[in-house]
């Protein structure tokens, strides 16, 4: 969970993000439309029943895709032509019944995305070209891989990709952003597009009995600063209290949304959501919702707002009133470390950035994006761009796996 999760400018790409980049002069588009699927597009999700939504491959395991989530950024004022993510939402429908879906917004700038192409839009620029606006498939404000197309069958997946390379071919590019892996390879490998890889942190269960059994894994170094980090918080009189969305009151919300709003301000960046956001996301996903306070003397001073299913915890905001020494690793990393095995759950994400985590047992991940780019000059040179970063990417990750903090080289994860 990093310390903030703004939108970045063209100053703060990170280091290198790029993968392997197949490419031919006009992608191929080999998805095509079906008789038998109508694609219908959309800027509201009031009229698509929640169950038929819900119910699509891939979408039960991951929070950030059911329709609460999705329903709860629109109706808000989060995402919208306003704020500058215009839905354009495809459904796709057979004899009447929910058959896919494709959350797609028209993107007039490239904030709040975590794969960072500002320099692409400055290429376009420089050549007298508009590259916005563009299309992105993604949720918003939200580095989290998970399913995009979301369908039933092939023939409805095709469907949803051909009407939204239609509408791409309007535009500058298509982006599909954090999808799952066999997902972003399918579509670089059967439609041409560009393929890119991130690197994030994520913790692993390898079966540990409780945090100590956690710990002994670790070397001795890495096991006695994270004990002596975690004496610290205690001695410095922090509590934690853990409350599912459902339990968290009014107030409880009013103080998650002035700790992201601080972690925004700190960062000199405007916050994306909003306190009616995180209301919905209580009363509409009460399960799924998890809020961490932590208090002194009674009072919350900080909060970390994650998410549970599918065996995995996603840490996904965190904000403190109180300025408190290391208070930042205990929430964000050593109480949902902590949590996630006292549950069962096989795997914690602890969000975008961030190469300290390393030290706290969140080892690099792999996650991907997808690119299709409508006019060749462009896709040619942002594909020798990918390559270069490719092996940029490949030397960074090694050198990361030499300040692993296990006493044995634990193996990097894929999403």
């Amino acid at each position: 969970m990093p310390r903030a999760e703004p939108g970045a400018g063209p100053t703060r790409a990170p280091r290198a993000v790029c993968g392997p980049a197949p490419f031919s002069s006009q992608a191929p588009v080999r998805a095509k439309r079906s008789a038998n699927v109508r694609v219908r597009e959309t800027d509201s999700l009031a009229a698509v029943p929640a169950a038929a939504w819900n119910a699509l491959p891939g979408v039960a395991a991951n929070p950030f895709v059911r329709h609460e989530f999705l329903s709860a950024l629109l109706e808000t004022g989060c995402a919208c032509a306003r704020t500058g993510w215009r839905p354009r939402f495809l459904i796709a429908e057979r004899d009447g019944a929910l058959a896919g879906a494709l959350p797609l917004f028209e993107k007039t700038h490239s904030y709040g995305e975590y794969v960072f192409d500002w320099a692409w839009a400055q290429a376009y620029a420089h050549a007298g070209r508009a590259y916005y606006p563009k299309l992105v498939c993604a949720v918003p404000f939200t580095p989290v891989a998970g399913p995009r197309l979301l369908a039933t069958d092939t023939e409805a997946r095709a469907a949803l990709l051909a009407a939204a390379l239609e509408r791409a071919r309007e535009r500058s590019s298509l982006h599909v952003l954090f999808p799952r892996a066999a997902e972003a390879r399918d579509l670089a490998d059967r439609h041409g597009f560009l393929l890119r890889r991130s690197v994030q942190y994520h913790w692993r269960n390898e079966g540990y009995r409780d945090f100590d059994d956690f710990l002994s894994r670790l070397t001795h170094r890495r096991r006695k600063t994270i004990r002596q980090e975690r004496r610290r918080v205690a001695e410095a009189g922090v509590r934690f209290r853990w409350l599912a969305g459902g339990e968290a009151d009014a107030q409880d919300w009013l103080f998650v949304e002035r700790c992201y709003r601080a972690t925004y301000a700190a960062h000199r960046s405007l916050p994306y959501l909003n306190l009616a956001f995180f209301r919905r996301l209580g009363e509409r996903l009460p399960a799924e919702t998890r809020i961490l306070l932590a208090l002194r003397a009674g009072r919350p001073v900080a909060m970390a707002l994650l998410f549970a299913a599918g065996g995995t915890l996603y840490g996904r905001h965190w904000g403190t009133v109180e300025p408190i020494p290391l208070l930042h690793f205990e929430t964000c990393y050593y109480r949902p470390i902590a949590y996630a095995i006292e549950q069962g759950l096989e795997r914690f994400e602890g969000g975008a950035q961030g190469e300290h985590k390393i030290l706290r047992g969140l080892l690099p991940a792999e996650t991907l994006s997808a690119h299709w780019i409508a006019e060749a000059r462009f896709a040619r040179a942002i594909a020798t761009h990918l390559e270069s970063e490719r092996r940029a990417l490949a030397h960074y990750v090694d050198e990361l796996a030499e300040h692993s903090p296990f006493r044995t080289q634990a193996p990097c994860g894929e999403s």
